[in-house]
């Protein structure tokens, strides 16, 4: 400030450093059809009522009826659905179920045309390169994959590899066909880099909910509804009853992009998403024992397969914390590539402030004070392992620590973080022995 007429000056000395802002970690984009809405066009939503709102419902399913009987001894019906492709609606309903709550929506489908006859891969990719332009989505899901075969395989790695160039996002998998299969040949390649399979993590098997599959009177087969409900209304009950009890099967993983953001929220990003009960479960389609999880957990290829469970008074459970990396000591868990997500991402936002700054020892310990601020909060907040801060993480930054003179003239800040991350605890090992009695 210049000083030139006479009086009193006030100025404001800035002693605390800027701070780190945490990243959201929770904020799934769902990629497949709908009924309505914008074309490859990110859309944020926040409600199920939202998502009906903007884009539609779900496709009438096709039933075909079955009646027996009459007014004498009464009547009988059953209903058998040859399900459509188009997944969108439900998994919209069980993400909401298991505890979801901001997402994307990107619908590939052609408003013109409505509902396609099939899913189009290109279609998915289309909107899967949509979403490198939206900076908040955390997590991938496409709902309407396993219609692709293992062609849904090809759209995971392309999905993959969005999320191990953006740095900042994850993708959750559904097995799709023969899990034998997956598991030893047609899963995911590790990529190009040899990397990628650590920013993604796979579910198995399909889920019985408690949902019913949308229709209407045109898409029954086999009877009138609109004709029946007005000359017999105890058969058209019986019909309706039939059609409405007839349970949707899904794949996981739109519950589980539910489980992650309520884990989250309540816990932390450094929570593993597992041992948690899932909500509009009925049962698993496949029932997994303790040995045949042996071989999806810890596998020779590296492809890990987190199963989901049914336990005698537990309900339906998430039994599986690993990512699709499960060889690697370092990426096997979602809790600690998703934390490092975060961490990542947060600290990067915080630190272009510092763009164009002065590269010097000053700016050095404000970058410095800074990152370590809010590490030291992570650490608080169980987080990271350790007794005391120097055990949990560490950050350097300097010349001759991570730069060299060359690197200053070169206009190179470097920053080196540490983090001792901590770990589920997914083995819990019980030993016991007989105890020798005493004289």
């Amino acid at each position: 400030m210049s000083y030139k007429t006479p009086g009193v000056y006030v100025e404001e000395i800035a002693k605390f450093p800027p701070s780190v802002a945490q990243v959201e970690t929770a904020i799934p984009a769902f990629i497949g059809y709908t009924a309505d809405g914008p074309k490859n066009e990110p859309t944020r939503i926040s409600s199920m009522l939202e998502y009906e709102a903007i884009f539609g419902k779900a496709k009438a399913e096709s039933f075909t009826v079955s009646v027996s009987g009459d007014s004498d001894t009464g009547y009988s019906a059953s209903a058998v659905v040859a399900p459509n492709n188009f997944k969108m609606y439900y998994a919209m309903q069980m993400y909401f179920a298991n505890g979801g709550g901001p997402c994307y929506i990107v619908s590939v489908g052609d408003l013109v045309k409505g509902y396609p006859s099939s899913v189009d891969p290109d279609d998915l990719e289309d909107g899967l390169n949509t979403l490198e332009r939206e900076d908040e989505p955390t997590l991938i899901v496409f709902p309407d994959a396993e219609a692709l075969g293992n062609g849904a395989y090809r759209l995971y790695e392309k999905a993959l590899d969005q999320a191990e160039l953006m740095k900042d996002r994850f993708v959750i998998m559904d097995v799709v066909g023969n899990v034998d299969e997956f598991k030893d040949t047609t899963g995911p390649s590790v990529g190009p880099s040899g990397e990628r399979l650590k920013y993604g993590a796979v579910y198995y098997p399909r889920l019985e909910t408690v949902l019913s599959y949308n229709y209407d009177a045109s898409t029954v087969h086999g009877v009138d509804l609109a004709a029946l409900k007005i000359s017999n209304s105890e058969l058209y009950n019986k019909v309706k009853k039939a059609i409405e009890s007839t349970p949707v099967v899904l794949a996981p993983s739109s519950a589980m992009a539910g489980v992650y953001a309520k884990v989250d929220s309540t816990s932390g990003v450094f929570k593993a998403p597992a041992n948690v009960g899932l909500s509009y479960v009925v049962a698993p389609t496949v029932k997994i024992s303790h040995e045949e999880q042996m071989e999806y957990n810890v596998n020779a290829t590296g492809r890990s397969i987190n199963a989901i469970r049914s336990f005698t008074g537990k309900g339906t459970l998430v039994w599986g914390a690993r990512t699709l990396d499960g060889n690697s000591n370092e990426w096997r868990y979602i809790s600690v590539r998703r934390f490092f997500n975060m961490v990542e991402e947060s600290v990067k936002k915080a630190t272009e402030r510092f763009v164009f700054e002065a590269n010097t020892a000053n700016t050095w310990i404000r970058v410095q004070t800074m990152i370590e601020n809010f590490l030291n909060q992570q650490w608080q907040d169980g987080a990271l392992a350790g007794s005391k801060p120097e055990e949990a993480y560490y950050v350097s930054v300097g010349l001759n620590k991570t730069m060299s003179a060359q690197d200053i003239l070169e206009g190179r800040m470097i920053i080196e973080i540490g983090m001792a991350a901590v770990r589920p605890a997914e083995f819990i090992v019980l030993r016991f022995s007989h105890k020798l009695q005493e004289a």
